[in-house]
């Protein structure tokens, strides 16, 4: 990257705002977002949200694409990864002694696999439906291989009665189960994490910590059934609902060969696997 690109694209970053509107377009990557969502999510004004977009896009940062009447803004990951190779090109001149901490290559060799079981962590607001019933999926469905947790940014203090509920007629122990705050994963003493999935937009949308040892990370948003709404049945139907796709999503998730995956290729898969769900209209 020439020089004086990446000193304008660092200028641009620079600002917090700007860096905000970056930040949150990343945590959404490879899905675009609408302004009116980044202006709920970061409680900006309309017009100081359009010249912070406007700003980003000349510099290459991001980029616009119109879907049907909407316009949705992603990240350039081209540009971005230009700005972290001109940062990190030379670093330590290629040794790899030195530079092995940085990102790339083989995520889990198979020996790795065979030695521990991966640490998972399921992210949503409340943490009292999806996110709780992705941790009980995933401890069934991983087989001793994963070892999964749910917590949400702003707790409900308590799982959803319906899920305990839906949970128990699957046959799935509900023992212990309980809402849990994200910081009881970012203190010493917490588990390092090989993955982190939200599975709802307010959650991909608010910042979370720099998880230790860079976990690898997707957005898998799911309908909220807390929300739903009408008879019984129809509620009832709201949590089986988001049951069933998320099981989808767990099964898919345990089947990558994961040994046989670069980085790149494994976040690939990952990202795929909630993108497929949204474009079949199942989103948060």
């Amino acid at each position: 990257m020439d020089t004086n690109l990446a000193i304008s694209a660092f200028a641009t970053l620079g600002h917090a705002g700007r860096l905000s509107v970056f930040r949150l377009l990343m945590r959404h990557m490879p899905l675009g977002v609408r302004p009116t969502e980044i202006a709920e999510a970061l409680d900006l004004k309309q017009n100081t949200l359009s010249h912070h977009l406007s700003d980003l896009e000349r510099a290459g940062l991001i980029r616009a694409s119109r879907q049907g009447r909407s316009i949705f803004y992603t990240v350039d990951l081209e540009r971005a990864g230009q700005l972290v190779t001109f940062l990190v090109d030379d670093c330590c001149r290629g040794r790899p002694d030195i530079c092995a901490h940085l990102p790339g290559g083989q995520v889990f060799s198979q020996s790795e696999q065979e030695r521990r079981m991966f640490n998972v962590l399921f992210i949503c607001t409340s943490n009292s439906a999806r996110s709780i019933i992705a941790e009980v999926l995933l401890n069934d469905l991983g087989q001793g291989r994963f070892r999964a947790f749910s917590a949400g940014t702003s707790p409900r203090g308590e799982p959803h009665p319906r899920a305990v509920a839906l949970l128990q007629r699957a046959g799935f122990d509900t023992d212990g189960m309980r809402s849990k705050h994200l910081s009881e994963f970012e203190g010493a003493g917490a588990p390092p994490l090989d993955f982190v999935f939200t599975v709802c937009d307010r959650a991909a949308s608010e910042e979370c910590p720099p998880w230790p040892g860079h976990p690898l990370s997707a957005h898998w948003g799911i309908p909220d059934p807390v929300k739903g709404v009408g008879t019984e049945a129809e509620q009832a139907l709201a949590f089986a609902t988001a049951f069933d796709a998320m099981r989808r999503r767990i099964a898919a998730f345990v089947a990558l060969p994961m040994a046989e995956l670069d980085r790149i290729s494994l976040q690939k898969r990952i990202d795929d696997i909630g993108r497929d769900a949204a474009e079949a209209g199942i989103s948060a």
